[in-house]
C-alpha cells in the first residue's frame, strides 16, 4: 500500500466534524442523573461548601460559618501555617523589607525564620537560579511556544533530564527539587517569554545575566525590563502579590491536582508540572487576563468612566450576555469561598492605590474599584441573586502587573512562579501524610448493548 492510500483511507477533517457530532450525543448526560446519585459536581456540596477531601497543616481559606444548615458570610482569613496573611504583610511592610521569601520558608519548613534563616533562604535561591549548561539555548530557545505556560511545563519536565534524583526520592531530595524550581521559575518564565517574542512577535532578543543577589521580585523585574532598573516600592509591590499567590489551601484546583498526581507516586517534575496546566486554564490562573480583557472592553465603550450610571449601564449589559465577551461574567467578582471580602485584594488594593496615586493609572483602579461597588446590586437586580459577592485578588491583580510593565503573556506565568512554593509544601505534606492513592468514584449510567459483528454495522 503505497503513503497515497494511506492517507485516503484516513480520519479527514470532514470525518471527524461529523464524528465528533455524534460523540455529543453519546456523551449527554441529562441534569436528572446529578441530582438522582448525588454527585458533587466540581466537587462542592449543594450549598456551596467544598467536598473534604483530605487535612492540612499548610493553609486555612476562610470565608463563612455554617449557622444552623445556612451560610453565613464573614470577612475573609488567609491563614499560612497558622499566621493571617494580614500579619505577614504587615509586618513586613512596618519593617520596610520583602516577604516572598519569609513566606515561602514558613510554607516548605512549618515555621517562621528568624533572621539568619531568611537570609540563608533569600541567599539559597539566589544561587540556586542558574540553569544547567546549555539549557536555556537547547530546551528553550530551540523549541520556542505562543504560549509560556505551555513552555513552562515543558521546561520542568525537561529539568528532569538534568537531575541526579528523580525518582524514589527522600524528602530531603524533595525539598532539593523544589528550592530549585521555586529560585529556577523566574529564569524559565523570562526565557520562554523572550523566545516567544523573538520568534512570534519579531522581537529583539534581550538575555541579562542573573544577579544572584536580587530576592525573587528584584530577580522578575530585574529580567523582564530592558534596562535592568525598578524602584524598591515596585520591588516591594511585585514581592507582595507573590506572597499573596504563594498558597491558597489544598483545595484549589492545581494544588489538587498537584497532590492527585502525587499520591499516584509520580515523580515531583511530573507532579509540578501537572499543576502548571491545571492553573493555564481560564477558570483558575487565566482569571486575571479577563479581568483585564474587561476592564479594556468597559473602557473602550464607557466614555466617562467616574460616572457611575454610565458605568452601572454597561455591567448590566454585560450580565445580560449583550457586551463584552457574551458569557454573562463580570470577572474578578465572586469566589467559591470567600463572601464579604478576599483578604488578598484588599491588601492588593491597598497597595496597589497608593503606588498608583497620581498617575494616569490611577484612574483605572478608581473604574475597577467602581465595578466592585456597583457588581453585587447589580447581579441581584439583574438575576435576582442574593448571593453575597465580594471582589477576589484577580480584580486587581492584572491590573498591577500592567502597571509595573508586566506583559500580559506572562500574569499567569508569575501566579505560577508563586504557587510553586504552595505546590512543592503540598506535595511534601501528602507524601508524608497521604498513603493513598486519590482516586474519587464515578457513577456509570451507559445501558448494556448486546455486540454487532463488524460485518453488521
Amino acid at each position: 500500500m503505497t503513503p497515497q492510500l494511506i492517507y485516503n483511507h484516513s480520519i479527514e477533517d470532514s470525518d471527524i466534524h461529523n464524528l465528533c457530532e455524534d460523540l455529543v450525543q453519546y456523551s449527554d448526560i441529562a441534569p436528572k442523573y446529578y441530582e438522582r446519585f448525588d454527585v458533587k459536581r466540581g466537587l462542592r456540596n449543594a450549598d456551596g461548601s467544598g467536598v473534604i477531601a483530605g487535612i492540612t497543616r499548610i493553609c486555612m481559606v476562610h470565608g463563612y460559618v455554617m449557622s444552623e444548615g445556612e451560610r453565613q458570610p464573614i470577612p475573609g482569613q488567609l491563614i499560612y501555617r497558622g499566621y493571617d496573611i494580614n500579619d505577614l504583610i504587615e509586618n513586613a511592610e512596618r519593617e520596610d523589607r520583602y516577604v516572598f521569601e519569609e513566606v515561602a520558608y514558613l510554607l516548605l519548613f512549618g515555621r517562621l525564620p528568624n533572621g539568619a534563616d531568611l537570609e540563608r533562604m533569600t541567599r539559597s535561591l539566589g544561587v540556586r537560579r542558574e540553569l544547567p549548561p546549555g539549557f536555556l539555548v537547547d530546551s528553550i530557545m530551540q523549541s520556542p511556544s505562543n504560549n509560556i505556560m505551555n513552555k513552562l511545563a515543558r521546561s520542568i519536565l525537561s529539568l528532569y533530564s538534568y537531575s541526579d534524583v528523580t525518582e524514589n526520592t527522600t524528602i530531603e531530595d524533595e525539598m532539593s527539587i523544589a528550592l530549585d524550581l521555586i529560585a529556577k521559575m523566574p529564569i524559565l518564565m523570562d526565557g520562554a517569554y523572550q523566545a516567544k517574542r523573538h520568534k512570534y512577535d519579531n522581537a529583539s532578543l534581550i538575555m541579562h545575566p542573573l544577579r544572584p543577589e536580587e530576592n525573587t521580585a528584584e530577580s522578575i523585574l530585574s529580567l523582564i525590563r530592558n534596562d535592568r532598573s525598578y524602584t524598591k516600592a515596585e520591588a516591594q509591590l511585585l514581592d507582595t502579590l507573590l506572597a499573596l499567590h504563594a498558597d491558597h489551601g489544598g483545595g484549589n484546583n492545581s494544588t489538587f491536582a498537584c497532590r492527585v498526581a502525587t499520591s499516584s507516586g509520580t515523580d515531583p517534575f511530573a507532579a509540578y508540572t501537572s499543576a502548571i496546566n491545571s492553573l493555564k486554564g481560564p477558570r483558575h490562573g487565566g482569571a486575571n487576563i479577563k479581568v483585564i480583557q474587561m476592564l479594556d472592553d468597559i473602557k473602550a465603550h464607557v466614555a466617562h468612566w467616574e460616572n457611575e450610571g454610565e458605568v452601572a449601564d454597561y455591567l448590566t449589559k454585560i450580565l445580560r450576555k449583550e457586551a463584552n465577551d457574551g458569557s454573562g461574567l463580570i470577572y474578578g467578582m465572586g469566589h467559591a469561598v470567600y463572601t464579604l471580602s478576599d483578604p488578598r485584594a484588599v491588601i492588593l488594593k491597598r497597595k496597589a492605590m497608593a503606588l498608583a496615586a497620581g498617575k494616569e493609572i490611577e484612574r483605572e483602579f478608581r473604574l475597577l474599584d467602581t465595578v466592585e461597588k456597583l457588581t453585587p446590586e447589580l447581579m441581584k437586580s439583574v438575576r435576582g441573586n442574593d448571593k453575597v459577592v465580594c471582589a477576589n485578588v484577580d480584580m486587581y491583580s492584572g491590573l498591577v502587573y500592567r502597571m509595573l510593565g508586566i506583559p500580559d503573556e506572562l500574569f499567569t506565568p508569575l501566579f505560577a512562579t508563586a504557587r510553586m512554593v504552595g505546590w512543592a509544601a503540598h506535595r511534601m505534606e501528602e507524601l508524608l501524610t497521604g498513603k493513598r492513592i486519590i482516586r474519587p468514584a464515578y457513577k456509570a449510567i451507559a445501558k448494556s448493548k448486546e455486540y454487532v459483528p463488524l460485518c453488521d454495522r
